[in-house]
């Protein structure tokens, strides 16, 4: 296989580990990390050693032909799901492989990925407290059920991002819209002492599942990244405490059983 043009330890590190955190944050499991970083970095002749943690990433530069090295590290955020990106940055490092990418080629690529446009605020509320609704209604729940858990879906994800973007605690955002949601929900049976609406209180939180998370902690079990992989359960079961938390706090302040 032809080498690219060697360029600076470097740059290709820096762009290396921005291309991991990239992936990190945007939901990939810590092979498909590794084997995307080790398929770049052997486009430009050296071999990488990385070291992957929930909200770190190490990386060691080796090249084959000559005593040079480089070793680095950077944080990386908290998850924000975007399965576009995972799969354009892998189409890239195949393109990097075949076409002989230059370094400075590929940081604008990454620039020009991470600026694509997401979906519209107000479209991903609406359709996220649109699936809850619906999963509202697959339990069994009736229309009254069904408006409830859309609305309470709505405010508790519009919670969730509010609170996100003041730099709370991961965990306490899960807790404010779990609570946000299932609030909604209470009040209504609160105020409607007749009727029971336990499902549209048990679905209102599902939009807050971490289904990747716990996903990737199999992947990473399975792979024998059992660091990481445990790293992840851990961090489900607090979701998923944060979750319960949250939904105990609306039943004790309603006094629903």
């Amino acid at each position: 296989m032809e080498i690219v043009a060697k360029p600076n330890k470097y740059e290709l590190g820096e762009m290396l580990l921005e291309i991991g955190s990239l992936l990190m944050v945007s939901g990939a499991n810590t092979e498909r990390v590794k084997v995307t970083i080790s398929r770049i970095a052997g486009a430009f002749g050296c071999d990488s050693d990385l070291m992957i943690t929930n909200h770190a990433l190490m990386i060691t530069l080796t090249y084959k032909d000559e005593i040079k090295t480089f070793t680095s590290v950077k944080w990386v955020p908290n998850m924000h799901l975007n399965f576009n990106l995972i799969s354009d940055i892998s189409t890239m490092s195949w393109n990097i492989v075949e076409e002989k990418w230059s370094v400075e080629r590929i940081n604008t690529e990454i620039k020009s990925l991470d600026r694509k446009p997401l979906y519209p605020r107000i479209a991903v509320l609406f359709l996220v407290a649109l699936a809850g609704a619906s999963f509202c209604r697959l339990f069994g729940g009736g229309l009254t059920e069904m408006i409830l858990c859309l609305l309470g879906s709505f405010l508790g994800l519009f919670v969730r991002q509010e609170t996100m973007k003041l730099k709370f605690n991961f965990y306490v955002c899960i807790f404010f819209a779990a609570l946000t949601a299932s609030f909604i929900v209470g009040l209504y049976s609160f105020l409607n002492p007749d009727a029971v609406y336990v499902h549209a209180l048990s679905t209102s939180v599902l939009f807050l599942i971490p289904g990747v998370p716990m996903i990737n902690s199999f992947s990473d079990l399975i792979d024998g990244n059992i660091l990481n992989g445990t790293t992840r359960g851990v961090n489900v079961l607090v979701i998923a405490f944060a979750i319960s938390l949250g939904l105990m706090v609306s039943l004790l302040i309603f006094n629903l059983h």
